[in-house]
């Protein structure tokens, strides 16, 4: 589904009711524009009311990101610094044994964690790489954590196998709207990654999907990708929404920094298009500052990324993050809380 196809006008302000399901608004990229132009503390106010209309416990759900095979990606995401091709300095390793992952994927737990997510720099895992996944998925399951993997392009029968270890999650990001992506991505199409997700709710996993924002994308097509995910259906679970850590040594290391306040507007606007989702802060926070983290959580973020590290990239440290969440008055959602629920 092209940007062109979402042309059907909708209303602006929500109504005072729940929403009765995620599939029940259409946004048009025009709509979701109209949005981001908002003055600021009338988008916030908006994204608030909708925020706590479904999530009116306020709790934030932390998601340790464990990069399990790192390095050597034939892909060329000029964001990543895991792309074979690019001089970042990270090197290719293989698989994790399970006995690491597992402690790992603990340490998370007890510090506080309640999803943790498998990342492998892999185009498309072989059938052998999803068998090795599927133990650590049902490893990490065993712990009492919900789990989620992202491992690039999956067949259908990679997700049905993944479903059947006991993943909850599958994390297969959009990155921009449909019209931006071949400027980012030359080795593999929009298409592809629509395909992916297609097999992965097929299986019945749940989605976490989002972008990042910071590429030399245009206002419009921070519009495009937040139609093209709220437009999904149902749209994902989870939206992480990623502000661009610019490495050197990739094609994007020099790409002007974001305006704090146009990423807090994503946030917002992934909000209220997106009511029941978790909406989740992911890279690029450390760059953000207590402040405007502030305001993504006042705009309707409820997760974040916990954890010295994401992947192969800097995160804030767990204490740091305690201590934000202390001084906003925010709590933690509870492991408990977890089971059986895909909010």
């Amino acid at each position: 589904m092209g940007a062109n196809d979402m042309n059907h006008a909708v209303t602006l302000h929500r109504p005072a009711a729940p929403v009765a399901a995620p599939t029940a608004v259409r946004w048009s990229v025009e709509a979701v524009q109209a949005l981001l132009d908002k003055p600021f503390m009338e988008l916030l106010f908006e994204a608030q009311t909708v925020h706590r209309r479904h999530f009116p416990e306020g709790d934030i759900e932390l998601a340790t990101l464990l990069s399990v095979k790192t390095g050597g990606c034939p892909e060329n995401c000029g964001y990543c610094p895991q792309a074979a091709e690019f001089d970042t300095g990270v090197k290719a390793q293989k698989l994790m044994e399970v006995d690491e992952v597992v402690r790992a994927a603990q340490a998370a737990k007890d510090a506080g964690a309640t999803r943790f997510c498998m990342g492998a720099a892999w185009r498309a895992p072989k059938d052998r790489d999803v068998e090795k996944v599927a133990v650590l998925v049902e490893a990490v399951k065993g712990l009492g954590l919900q789990t989620c993997a992202t491992l690039g392009m999956l067949e259908p029968h990679h997700a049905e196998q993944l479903k059947n270890a006991g993943l909850d999650y599958y994390n297969h990001n959009l990155d921009t709207a449909p019209e931006y992506y071949a400027d980012v991505v030359g080795t593999r199409t929009y298409q592809d990654r629509l395909n992916t997700l297609a097999h992965v709710r097929a299986a019945g996993i749940s989605v976490c999907c989002g972008g990042i924002i910071g590429m030399g994308e245009t206002p419009v097509h921070r519009a495009g990708l937040i139609a093209q995910l709220a437009n999904m259906a149902p749209y994902p679970e989870s939206v992480p929404i990623n502000s661009l850590v610019r490495v050197p040594g990739t094609p994007l290391a020099d790409a002007d920094p974001v305006d704090p306040l146009d990423f807090v507007r994503v946030i917002a606007v992934a909000r209220i298009t997106m009511p029941t989702a978790r909406v989740r802060l992911s890279a690029g926070r450390q760059q953000l500052g207590d402040a405007v983290q502030a305001l993504c959580f006042m705009a309707g973020a409820n997760s974040i990324f916990y954890g010295d590290k994401l992947l192969v990239t800097g995160n804030p440290d767990v204490e740091a993050d305690v201590q934000l969440l202390r001084k906003l008055g925010l709590k933690a959602r509870q492991v408990a809380a977890t089971h059986g629920e895909h909010a």
